[in-house]
């Protein structure tokens, strides 16, 4: 039977695996800002939930099991969700964002992907995008969720805030794991298929010794292909080349 993480600590495990942040506020589009200063609201609420949470030997994180239904009674409030293909509005909207940190934070650990979605469309153009596309985690309540498990011997932990600008987290264990990774794409390109654009990668991993520095191993994580729903500028639109 799945065991999963439910205990939460204000102690600190002493190693730290990971640290990322992601802008608040970024353009997306002709969205609403407002819808963005909402989404805040939403994640400071979700990580009320997670934070400290600690996923022992043979656990599983799951991301809904934690931060449940996103009501108006919790506090929740009108975010932007990508749902069917479109970007719409709804109560606890926003909280990709948090999904989308966490996976990022748990690639650099043994933590395994248990269950993990991404959009099947891209919605806005990249504006100080810092990750590579396509290595977030799209969660939608109930049914599309982020589940991490621990097949290691040892504790991991994520810790989670929210400053005026960022969106900050930390993943964290408690003893020296052997390995670092480093993780990046391959093989991006736009594609042009019936009329419509597309855009693809990988997402792959570098497994490092850390007392050697040398590399053990690459792994393929993700292939990722999305219908583009944004206008491509004259610089990408010449490098699309027909998909068949």
């Amino acid at each position: 039977m799945k065991r999963f993480a439910t205990t939460k600590t204000e102690s600190v495990l002493p190693v730290i695996c990971k640290k990322h942040q992601s802008l608040l506020r970024r353009k997306l589009g002709s969205s609403d800002p407002k819808l963005q200063e909402n989404k805040i609201t939403n994640l400071s609420i979700s990580i009320r939930a997670m934070n400290g949470i600690l996923i022992r030997p043979g656990e599983t994180f799951s991301f809904w099991k934690l931060v449940g239904k996103t009501t108006t009674k919790k506090g929740y409030i009108e975010g932007l969700l990508l749902s069917q293909g479109e970007v719409r509005k709804g109560v606890g909207g926003g909280l990709c964002q948090m999904a989308n940190l966490l996976f990022w934070l748990a690639l650099h650990t043994p933590l395994q992907i248990e269950e993990r979605h991404h959009h099947s469309f891209d919605p806005f153009p990249d504006d100080h995008r810092v990750l590579p596309f396509g290595s977030g985690a799209s969660v939608f309540y109930n049914y599309i969720d982020l589940r991490l498990s621990n097949p290691t011997d040892q504790s991991f932990q994520f810790k989670l805030w929210l400053t005026d600008e960022h969106l900050k987290g930390t993943v964290l264990t408690e003893r020296e794991w052997p390995f670092s990774y480093h993780v990046f794409e391959k093989n991006h390109a736009f594609l042009q298929e019936n009329g419509k654009n597309y855009r693809r990668n990988e997402i792959w991993r570098s497994v490092i010794d850390k007392k050697t520095g040398n590399e053990v191993r690459q792994e393929l994580l993700i292939r990722n292909f999305s219908e583009v729903k944004y206008e491509l500028p004259a610089t990408e639109l010449a490098a699309v080349t027909q998909h068949s």
